[in-house]
């Protein structure tokens, strides 16, 4: 069955005319067919479109052109990434019919690698919450037990990944948004080096926290899909322009003598004790190959949730002003000009985004911003000079990537401050600007779980060799959920 394999595996098949890319193709758009009304990761589908791109693809494979490492690979995008004459959504009402005039940068730069893109995949409307339940069009459900949510807010990019749907999807992490769903998904999902990839053309949440990251099947895949969309855009003013390396150099089955970390503060309260044994069985895999393990402190890292909360709902505040109703996106009729403002926004929001906006507004109003804003950019400060301390005697940091498995659906909607406690072992990292990788570790009750591995800044190479070395000495990734038709159509009615 080739739409299970990874990346690299497809691309020899290519290579080898095993298979073609339109065969490949059409095989992704008929396992969506099959699977998709049930898991809902979809938004927007583009057959024809897709069908087209790999036809382009096969003429230059019967030309013995050579192909680059995701030549003619089915991917899907989270919908909060622009494309040119492509519904963008971001999973809200306030942009259901939006269709951008151009493409953000990462797809530019997939097109440019010769990509074939499936379509547009689900998430919390405008990437604000943990579980994919925020989005306008209804939720994604988990593949592993479709009675449980995928994560978020790149739930839908998870899914996609994890139940075959694409070989591979970006998504982008605002605090956890790439890693948790990977986590709860059983799949690979790296969160980049502030400034390493463009964010021009992503839909701003929170535009200080951002990234986009790719959601793959394998440790490999992921660097192939970094090395695409990694590097300096001048378009982004907070792109950073540094010596990108191959990060496919660093996929090396040795770790002997690297030095791992592991933050006491990350197992303490709310982490699962099962989730923590499962992780534990994982360092105990990094100590048998060769690494030297021992424990250390972040001690800010209770300030973490605050302080990032504060941050994100104060710059969301600022960046969904621009949702009017003047410009683009719905607008609402009304008597005057407040009228419009008022009911485009009351109408055109969700509850989650509402929350967050009215948080961040208040965060940043006259007599409160030295209280909560300020002081929260001064807490952020001290959190990354903890990394900072931390990284001067370890290479690599290790944590669950989150406290428990993947919830059941409403089990914690009703009550914001437990659903935000979800990401404690995931905002940190976006904090502090620092990259960080979630590799499956292993399973709790059938549920899998993920090991988060946190590394220097615009040092993904080295996360890559220590999740590269622990996926070649585990099983874990090989894993699939299992979809029969039976359970799908059972949930379907």
């Amino acid at each position: 069955m080739m739409i299970g394999q990874s990346v690299s595996e497809l691309h020899e098949r290519l290579v080898r005319k095993d298979v073609s890319s339109v065969e490949l193709t059409k095989a992704y758009i008929d396992r969506i067919h099959s699977v998709d009304p049930t898991l809902k990761a979809y938004l927007t589908v583009i057959e024809d479109q897709a069908i087209s791109q790999a036809a382009e693809v096969d003429r230059k494979i019967a030309n013995n052109d050579g192909l680059s490492a995701l030549e003619g690979i089915p991917m899907a995008l989270k919908d909060n990434l622009c494309t040119e004459g492509i519904r963008t959504s971001c999973a809200s009402k306030m942009l259901e019919n939006f269709i951008p005039p151009y493409n953000a940068t990462v797809t530019d730069r997939l097109r440019g690698a010769g990509t074939i893109l499936l379509g547009k995949v689900n998430m919390d409307e405008f990437a604000m919450g943990s579980s994919t339940e925020n989005s306008y069009f209804g939720k994604t459900r988990n593949p592993w037990d479709l009675g449980r949510v995928p994560g978020g807010s790149s739930g839908g990019a998870a899914v996609a990944v994890a139940a075959d749907e694409a070989a591979f999807a970006l998504g982008s992490d605002t605090g956890g948004s790439v890693r948790q769903p990977a986590a709860f998904c059983g799949v690979v999902g790296l969160k980049p080096t502030y400034g390493a990839v463009s964010r021009y053309g992503l839909i701003a949440f929170a535009s200080s926290l951002d990234q986009i990251g790719p959601l793959t099947k394998t440790v490999r895949d992921n660097a192939l899909v970094l090395n695409a969309i990694a590097g300096y855009d001048p378009r982004d003013s907070t792109s950073v322009a540094y010596d990108k390396p191959d990060y496919t150099k660093f996929l090396v089955n040795d770790i002997k003598g690297l030095k791992i970390g592991i933050p006491r503060e990350y197992y303490g309260a709310g982490i699962d004790p099962d989730v923590a044994k499962g992780i534990q069985t994982g360092i105990q895999t990094l100590i048998d190959l060769g690494a030297e393990v021992s424990e250390c402190s972040l001690p800010h890292t209770e300030y973490a949730i605050p302080a990032y909360y504060l941050i994100a709902t104060a710059e969301a505040s600022s960046n969904l002003a621009r949702y009017d109703g003047v410009r683009y996106g719905l607008r609402a009729e009304a008597e005057d000009v407040l009228g419009m403002f008022k009911k485009t926004r009351a109408e055109g929001f969700g509850q989650e985004v509402k929350r967050r906006i009215m948080l961040g507004t208040y965060a940043l109003s006259s007599g409160y911003y030295d209280a909560y804003y300020l002081k929260a950019q001064k807490v952020r400060t001290l959190i990354k000079q903890d990394f900072d301390k931390a990284f001067e005697t370890f290479d690599v940091l290790l944590s669950p990537t989150a406290p428990t498995t993947a919830f059941k659906f409403g089990e914690k909607s009703a009550d914001p401050l437990t659903m935000y406690l979800s990401d404690i072992t995931t905002v940190p990292i976006n904090l502090a600007g620092i990259p960080a990788i979630s590799v499956p570790a292993g399973f709790v009750k059938g549920m899998p779980i993920g090991m988060q591995l946190m590394g220097k800044a615009f040092d993904e190479g080295t996360l890559y060799r220590v999740a590269y070395t622990f996926e070649q000495n585990t099983q874990y990734h090989t894993l699939k959920p299992s979809l029969s038709g039976e359970v799908l159509a059972s949930v379907s009615r």
